[in-house]
């Protein structure tokens, strides 16, 4: 299935792909949605791999189409209009991804769908390596498979990123509920869970009519999600080692995050590997950037961070 969004002369297209990735149980298949520009196809300024968190699946995260407000929410058509091959993938668990597996779906789980994925990806377009965006336990995911894939990632945006858990509220109040998530695989949500996101930290960061077009793509395909997540970022952190992450890193925080605490990120961020690494602190910004007022700004500096120039060094 192809669809397309009218975007002045030329329409930015969609395209929905499977992928598959083995597991001793049986085959999963796993949901990709691309987006791209005509014009640029074979000549695209990067591949892009977008990576979901705990709540809710990839296109409502990624492609969310606001009533009255055309494309401006949708980080796909962002970035397609910059001439990328934009794409997504909905974690084992989600969305229309496989679903039945008799698991909680933890990081370590999501990690091996963005390989499946990146593997799907390469192969369709040829791509040596991809530039990866991921946020919140999104941002654990791909960090952990940028990590165990040393090459297939280039540059890796970490955005609402969570390394030890020290300094998260957030975190602390969600481990009074560890006992709850251990016992089952799956928790419910619904529109007002949706609405929870954004009162969490600092109401006010994003715009009801945004918030509603986010909760009715997000129940439109599930009403319960996978508890794994949850259950890593209580009781199982760290799950990712800067020093093994051998690409260029971006990690950006909004100002009132409740998860992603200041000298956590810092710390991590201090033991990347690579010189080329920036750290990015967006004001008026909370938990959930792409939906929020201030989402432009998050996009600006992903869209800096993956086109920049390369390095010159000494007689180079």
């Amino acid at each position: 299935m192809a669809q397309t969004v009218e975007r002045g002369v030329e329409q930015v297209v969609g395209r929905e792909h499977w992928a598959t990735k083995g597991h001793p149980s049986g085959a999963v298949r796993l949901f990709l949605w691309e987006k791209y520009l005509p014009s640029r196809e074979g000549r695209f300024a990067g591949t892009v791999l977008l990576v979901h968190g705990s709540s809710m699946a990839s296109t409502p995260t990624f492609d969310l189409q606001v009533p009255g407000r055309g494309d401006e929410y949708s980080v796909m058509d962002c970035f397609a209009r910059r001439g990328y091959d934009v794409w997504c993938v909905d974690c084992e668990g989600y969305g229309r991804s496989d679903k039945d597996r008799d698991s909680n779906f933890p990081i370590a789980d999501g990690a091996d769908d963005c390989r499946a994925a990146a593997d799907y990806i390469r192969e369709a377009r040829g791509a040596a390596s991809l530039l990866c965006y991921g946020v919140s336990s999104g941002a654990l995911r791909a960090a952990l498979f940028a990590q165990r894939n040393p090459g297939l990632v280039s540059r890796l945006a970490l955005d609402a990123f969570v390394w030890t858990g020290a300094g998260s509220p957030t975190l602390e109040q969600r481990r009074k509920r560890l006992p709850e998530f251990l016992a089952s695989n799956r928790r419910p949500i619904d529109r007002g869970f949706v609405q929870s996101i954004f009162n969490r930290d600092h109401p006010g960061t994003a715009e009801d009519v945004v918030i509603d077009a986010f909760a009715d793509a997000i129940v439109a395909l599930d009403d319960s999600i996978p508890n794994g997540t949850y259950v890593d970022m209580c009781q199982n952190l760290p799950l990712v080692d800067p020093e093994q992450i051998d690409c260029a890193v971006l990690v950006t925080r909004g100002e009132y995050d409740g998860i992603a605490g200041l000298d956590d990120l810092l710390e991590f961020f201090k033991r990347l590997p690579s010189a080329d690494k920036q750290f990015i602190l967006r004001p008026g910004s909370a938990h959930a950037s792409i939906q929020e007022k201030n989402h432009a700004a998050m996009l600006h500096g992903v869209a800096a961070f993956w086109s920049q120039p390369a390095a010159v060094y000494r007689g180079s």
